[in-house]
């Protein structure tokens, strides 16, 4: 088992992007690029970045109003005319959190 500390060195956007791609369910694997992948994950980070979610010095669990972040990812999506949908966005989220999970970044 690795320390949490170690866990935050280890999460590498494209082996993310790659697992989440290989686990997204059948009925939605045409409608979901690498690119979506890539810039949902980046709006995230940004989320995170922009709420004082991430402390590089610390290893405490954050807080995320999960409801307030997927409408910034909405807002942000719409602004940068991204085409994607509520669905496609809680998919890849849940992916981004399977991913975590893996490397057990979350419990």
């Amino acid at each position: 088992m690795k320390k949490e500390d170690e866990d935050l060195l280890v999460f590498d956007e494209d082996e993310a992007v790659k697992y989440i791609m290989s686990h997204l369910p059948e009925e939605v694997k045409s409608t979901i690029e690498e690119t979506m992948v890539e810039y949902v994950l980046d709006v995230v980070y940004e989320y995170y970045d922009e709420n004082g979610l991430i402390d590089e010095d610390t290893t405490e669990e954050a807080s995320i109003d999960e409801e307030d972040m997927l409408r910034y990812i909405q807002k942000c999506a719409v602004k940068d005319k991204m085409n994607l949908t509520e669905e496609q966005i809680l998919i890849i989220l849940e992916g981004e959190y399977k991913y975590g999970q893996s490397l057990g970044i979350y419990d």
